[in-house]
């Protein structure tokens, strides 16, 4: 079977988790591409992926002060109908100049239509269908996007959660499976393996990473006047993006890394953004977490509200967001107790049953 991934470029969770699920498929004789733009395109070339293209980008994310700006974001995106067809174009052109017997699509909306088009099986991955803010809040324009995108996944053939099943789905908040529609959506679990006698686990350090964007800096400048100020904590600190606050003797600023899982490993707490593959990692390492909610990112938002519905860390709006309220909830976060987690990750094998379901559409589609 020769499969093509179509990854979202905003953000290094839709390339990680498809790295894992490619490679996966490869290791069981199947032949794998990748396509993707940014951040991903990036992250799989620095991973050495073979066969991997380099497609349109679709939407634009942008963002100031330290976080997600929808205003600056629909400003950026204002061209997304030309940039859809572009990628539609481009997906379509990898489809018929390789024949793909299946094309996966994370959170790539143009590579749905092109395997629409070339009448090829298509599985989107997804781990938000549904907009809506803090505790359920919504608004007319989250209304319509909710519909049209919930619409337009019917031209997927399956829908994959890469997330664990109630009642441990983190993104619980930010799924609705349409009534009518159980069938086309299954949640598979993450799609990494986890190996516990890999790691070197301690509780040294306080690990940090909120992606790659530059509207990011300020908070890793507020870190740092903590560090400075806060000799007995030792930050551990990851940005892909190309400038980051110099290392001092308990600040160690990091770029990319080909591990982050051996840092991780050795934290006491983990400070992140609230993206999925970020906090199945967290519970799997059962490192507390906390989470700088950026005030206008809802997926962020709901993921936090269930982590802390999960008793596994603490959230802070970004609003709120000051140098003493964050040495507050450092301070809340260290106290957290770790909750129990790689048994639920033991029970399952979301690549293999992504993989499964992958196969079965190819099965199904054959004449």
């Amino acid at each position: 079977m020769k499969v093509l991934f179509v990854v979202c470029g905003e953000g290094l969770g839709h390339a990680s988790r498809c790295l894992h699920l490619g490679h996966y498929m490869q290791l069981a004789g199947h032949t794998v591409h990748f396509a993707g733009y940014g951040k991903s395109y990036d992250f799989m070339s620095q991973h050495r992926c073979s066969n991997l293209h380099r497609t349109p980008r679709e939407v634009c994310l942008e963002g100031e002060d330290g976080f997600f700006s929808l205003k600056a974001t629909l400003w950026c995106s204002k061209w997304i109908l030309l940039d859809m067809l572009r990628s539609v174009r481009n997906v379509r052109r990898l489809i018929r100049d390789h024949g793909f017997d299946c094309v996966v699509c994370d959170t790539m909306y143009g590579g749905v239509l092109a395997a629409r088009l070339t009448r090829t099986p298509c599985a989107f991955i997804t781990n938000q269908n549904h907009f809506n803010g803090h505790n359920g809040t919504t608004n007319p324009v989250w209304r319509i996007l909710n519909f049209l995108i919930r619409r337009y996944l019917r031209l997927a053939d399956h829908v994959l959660v890469p997330d664990y099943a109630p009642p441990d789905t983190v993104s619980e908040y930010n799924i609705r499976v349409p009534e009518g529609e159980e069938g086309r959506y299954t949640f598979t679990g993450p799609f990494y393996v986890f190996d516990p006698a890999r790691y070197e686990y301690a509780e040294e350090t306080i690990f940090t990473s909120f992606g790659g964007e530059p509207y990011k800096l300020p908070m890793y400048r507020m870190l740092r006047g903590i560090a400075d100020q806060h000799k007995e904590y030792l930050f551990d600190v990851f940005y892909t993006g190309a400038e980051l606050p110099e290392s001092s003797d308990n600040f160690i600023s990091h770029g990319y890394v080909p591990n982050l899982y051996e840092h991780l490993a050795r934290a006491k707490i983990a400070i992140v953004h609230g993206g999925l593959t970020t906090l199945h990692e967290a519970l799997l390492f059962e490192k507390p977490v906390l989470i700088i909610m950026d005030p206008n990112h809802p997926e962020q938002q709901n993921n936090a509200r269930k982590i802390v519905d999960m008793g596994a860390g603490t959230a802070v709006d970004g609003r709120l967001l000051t140098k003493e309220v964050l040495e507050a909830k450092i301070t809340k976060t260290l106290a957290i107790v770790p909750r129990p987690f790689r048994g639920v990750h033991e029970m399952i094998n979301g690549r293999q049953h992504a993989m499964a379901i992958i196969e079965g559409l190819c099965r199904d589609h054959q004449p």
